[in-house]
């Protein structure tokens, strides 16, 4: 770094854009304030493994101050921003004002149920640690209560799980839960057997993984099927209730039991995107993101930048830069620079977004990548994203737990983080009722089968 300026940068949103962003200046003449409401970076991608069992949390987390400790023109604030003053140059964390020279805000996304907030309790979605270990609550906790469920269809309902939306995150965790049932969990339980397990993909649309190459779909339903999961497309869900999801297929009405569904139908924007669009007069698109001009700026305003899943960058042919997080580090990388070269008195071309491939993995030595004109199934494709994924962790000891975690996972099928935790918050507000006193078995019963079986249970 050549010196630190007057020239203050505030970067609201420590995920992979404003991460990125704020890596990319350290030797830029600025001063960087980064304040994010949770004091560690999160590698979404790797969300479905926490939930699942196959990583801990801590695996794929990593502290935003001992990231940036070694950056000293970077200042990280735990926090969160509440409002924007776009004339006074002010961010507002509650009563206190931040005052930037650029802003640069890359607050992500959340998920999104087309008008149904009534399913949000019923199926969770997954852009959370605490998202991630709700849903493995409710994996593990459906394989308990089929343990002491006597009634064969109540139990077959514990043992079915609805995961909605055929994109990579639905199609990554079906795989996984798949996996889970049929290979993990078969000599942990007694009274069932967890290969009954029935793992229902739904989408809305004609195929998954919509935006892949149309082989590379066909290759994942081929995996899936592998490992139990029933891929049902063209299925719009119309209803979600504490017993079972029913879509409308092809135009009829159907209705699956299933006690656990798991949302990853859509996102919508931060609500920190209107808040934004107050301040500035700055337009929405219908998910909520903010429409950004080429150079990722906001119209009017080109001291704020708006970064990652919040922004509607449009490419060109109309369509807006997904949400992805390559999309996300690319952009955060072009705004730091740009932020140089502004400060030399220079100019920067439009951001132009490079695609290096897209991947999902599905189970055990089994994914789908395409990369160019290059596509790859099965197992060359599987360690294409293993090396992918470890390269972007952030900290060198996450790249080496998760290593070290996936090579015991792919010996011996074991999931170490296999947890059934519980917040007051799950307990008092289960979508689960408690189970009558007739369907519990009777003490003694369940004493004399344990005694029989001699082993543990989860």
């Amino acid at each position: 770094m050549t010196g630190i300026s007057d020239h203050h940068v505030v970067i609201v949103g420590g995920g992979f854009a404003g991460l990125y962003a704020a890596q990319s200046l350290r030797r830029a003449p600025v001063r960087v304030t980064l304040i994010d409401r949770r004091n560690f970076h999160l590698f979404q991608p790797l969300l479905y493994q926490v939930a699942t069992g196959g990583l801990s949390p801590a695996d794929i987390a990593s502290p935003l101050r001992s990231v940036l400790r070694r950056q000293r023109n970077v200042c990280v604030l735990r926090g969160e921003v509440t409002g924007f003053d776009a004339l006074g140059r002010r961010v507002w964390l509650g009563d206190e004002g931040i005052q930037y020279d650029t802003l640069i805000l890359a607050t992500g996304a959340s998920h999104h149920y087309f008008g149904h907030a009534n399913w949000e309790p019923l199926a969770p979605g997954l852009k959370s640690i605490e998202d991630a270990t709700e849903i493995r609550r409710r994996v593990f906790e459906a394989f308990e209560r089929a343990e002491r469920e006597t009634d064969a269809v109540r139990r077959q309902a514990w043992m079915t799980f609805a995961v909605v939306g055929g994109g990579p995150t639905g199609v990554e965790l079906a795989g996984a839960i798949g996996e889970l049932a049929h290979h993990t969990l078969p000599q942990d339980f007694r009274r069932v057997d967890t290969r009954q397990t029935q793992v229902f993909l739904l989408e809305g649309t004609g195929r998954i993984l919509p935006v892949y190459d149309e082989r590379l779909s066909r290759a994942a339903v081929e995996s899936l099927g592998r490992l139990g999961v029933t891929v049902r497309t063209n299925s719009v869900v119309t209803d979600i209730q504490p017993d079972g999801v029913t879509l409308c297929r092809d135009g009829q009405p159907e209705v699956i039991a299933a006690r656990t569904v798991v949302w990853a139908a859509g996102v919508q924007a931060s609500p920190l995107g209107a808040a934004l669009a107050r301040a500035t007069g700055a337009e929405l698109d219908r998910q909520g993101r903010v429409i950004v001009a080429p150079d990722l700026s906001v119209a009017g305003h080109p001291e704020i930048f708006v970064l990652g899943d919040l922004a509607h960058a449009p490419q060109p042919d109309g369509r807006p830069l997904p949400g992805v997080a390559p999309v996300a580090m690319q952009q955060g990388a072009y705004v730091a620079r740009l932020i140089a070269r502004r400060l030399c008195g220079q100019t920067a071309p439009p951001f132009h977004y490079r695609d290096r491939g897209s991947m999902a993995v599905i189970g055990r030595s089994a994914a789908v990548a395409q990369i160019g004109k290059l596509r790859l199934r099965r197992f060359p494709a599987w360690l294409v994203w293993l090396f992918v994924h470890l390269m972007y962790l952030v900290e060198f000891e996450n790249r080496l737990l998760v290593l070290l975690q996936w090579g015991w996972n792919y010996l011996t099928r074991n999931r170490s983080a296999r947890l059934i935790t519980e917040t007051p918050k799950s307990r008092d507000e289960s979508p689960w009722p408690a189970l009558p006193a007739r369907q519990r078995l009777p003490e003694t019963a369940a004493s004399r089968s344990d005694d029989d079986s001699g082993e543990r249970q989860i």
